[in-house]
């Protein structure tokens, strides 16, 4: 089977672009709006509409397969590539990368979204969100062409071992953390809430005792309003590292700040996923390890999970060698070619650190659904419920997806 064409379209995401710098410097609200001017180059408000672009491949039967380019929130900010704009970016894909498409046998996946992850264009690499897209798009394509799910596809050509079966899905709440976790336990979410813990005077308090007391909270809710005895999820709670800015990063004093929420948590399993934030690469897997270390000596029963300065897939492998965390995020679109997000998994599981495929809440439907097929392949730990900060969509999109290819699978056996 043969691409024969290949079409593109714009389209929203689930979230909004914000220029990060613009808002660390102390832009103010205006209800969904930010006031003042952009700060990062391309940005012309602080925040605007997250845009995708969806890439459709036309085989040789007829059949379209397709994938949406998407990036993350804060686009253009510590490194990351360009703002990612439809306009700048078809005639990209609809230009050489086309040329290069067009014409290709879909025998494999993995050698194909190698060639196109590594594509360099006048001396550059393809953005990370095209890489994405372009991914996801031949993956479908190959899957269609040999009449399977995009899951056995890479279960087959990676030879992962694994059983294609739901793996837990992890949504976050936003700022609204009480309401949406509500949501999570009506509709049993397997983890939860997030939180966005990423203030230390209103949010996780200059003893953590605000952090401390919605643990509590959120152990009381799900215990008082669940309908079934046997539903308990775990609490997965993101601290943008506010616990390392009130402790002055001391080893001692986290360790003993996390004993306290392993209390207040129980008896649900705690994680906490970016205790602390170093500054740099080299310093967080350090003090990351270190802290893990420790908790794990005391036996002190809360999973550390890495974030900050975990960007790239060459990111994950030496946090996860070091065991920088129990567990590490996967960001898919800042890896660029969905390639890297399966190997990132296998990595993980290589060195014994749990796998949570992530990800961004500005991404689409589409891409939602081909990194489900992803993490199931691969028997990562987690997979995030996305896009958008609902909840209800991005659960409903991630869980279906799951339950779909779950079903086609075992049709088949």
């Amino acid at each position: 089977m043969k691409i024969v064409d290949l079409i593109c379209s714009p389209g929203k995401t689930g979230f909004y672009f914000d220029d990060q710098k613009a808002i660390k410097q102390g832009a103010g609200h205006d209800g969904m709006f930010y006031i003042g001017e952009p700060t990062t180059p391309g940005f012309p408000a602080i925040r605007i509409a997250g845009e995708s672009i969806s890439v459709m491949l036309i085989l040789e039967d007829g059949q379209v397969a397709f994938g949406d380019c998407a990036a993350v929130q804060y686009s253009g900010a510590g490194g990351r590539d360009p703002l990612f704009l439809a306009k700048d970016f078809i005639p990209v894909i609809e230009g050489p990368i086309k040329e290069k498409l067009v014409g290709r046998e879909l025998d494999s996946f993995k050698d194909l979204a190698e060639e196109f992850d590594h594509l360099h264009l006048d001396g550059k690499r393809l953005h990370t969100a095209i890489r994405y897209g372009v991914t996801q798009a031949i993956l479908d394509a190959v899957a269609k062409a040999k009449h399977l799910t995009m899951a056995e596809v890479i279960r087959d050509e990676y030879e992962t071992g694994v059983e294609i079966k739901r793996i837990p899905i992890f949504a976050q709440t936003g700022d609204d953390r009480y309401i949406n976790a509500d949501k999570m336990i009506i509709k049993e979410v397997e983890v939860l809430p997030h939180g966005l813990f990423n203030n230390v005077e209103e949010k996780t308090g200059h003893n953590g005792e605000l952090l401390r007391e919605y643990v509590i909270w959120l152990r009381d809710r799900i215990l008082d309003k669940r309908h079934n005895a046997e539903y308990s999820p775990t609490l997965h709670i993101d601290v943008y590292g506010t616990i390392g800015d009130f402790t002055g990063n001391d080893i001692d004093k986290m360790a003993v700040y996390l004993k306290t929420l392993e209390e207040a948590a129980k008896p649900f399993q705690l994680r906490i996923e970016g205790p602390m934030d170093m500054g740099n690469r080299e310093d967080q897997m350090r003090v990351l390890a270190e802290l893990t270390k420790r908790l794990d000596d005391e036996q002190i029963n809360v999973q550390l999970v890495a974030d900050e300065w975990c960007n790239t897939l060459e990111d994950v492998i030496d946090f996860a060698k070091v065991k920088a965390g129990h567990m590490i995020q996967i960001k898919t679109p800042d890896l660029g070619g969905i390639n890297n997000t399966i190997n990132a998994v296998l990595k993980c599981k290589e060195y014994g650190v749990l796998a949570y495929c992530g990800g961004t809440c500005n991404e689409t439907g589409r891409s939602a659904e081909v990194l489900v097929n992803c993490s199931m392949a691969t028997g990562a730990d987690q997979q995030l419920a996305k896009p958008g900060m609902g909840v209800d969509e991005g659960f409903m999109l991630v869980n279906n997806e799951m339950n779909r290819v779950c079903a086609l699978v075992n049709h088949r056996k």
